[in-house]
């Protein structure tokens, strides 16, 4: 009855039938992409101590994130999320290095 609830993660790491070993990875897994999330797109430099306190509060959220990740897609939406963010970033990229080329072309005419 449960297996028919669990979300693809849940059902992945098989938290059904091994639920101490599939939790941990469930948990590892949102760590992971709340991190990789956090530093696509909300990152900023901070000091080490308010850095520390951020990490600290990724690590409790995904504590609960985990337990609602066993039937709601949260490893999936966060995995969507980094997605999306990656594309973001590498877009914004070559936008930047287009910008720069038509600078230095634009120069180089002005010269």
């Amino acid at each position: 009855m449960i297996e028919n609830r669990l979300s693809l993660f849940a059902s992945f790491f098989q938290v059904d039938e091994n639920p101490q070993l599939g939790m941990w990875l469930l948990y590892g897994t949102i760590v992971v992409l709340s991190i990789i999330a956090y530093h696509l797109g909300f990152s900023h430099k901070l000091p080490i101590l308010k850095t520390m306190i951020v990490y600290l509060f990724l690590l409790l959220g995904s504590s609960i994130l985990s337990f609602l990740g066993t039937v709601l897609p949260v490893a999936e939406g966060l995995l969507l999320i980094v997605l999306v963010l990656t594309v973001y970033r590498i877009r914004r990229k070559v936008e930047q290095r287009g910008e720069k080329q038509i600078k230095e072309v634009s120069i180089q005419k002005t010269e």
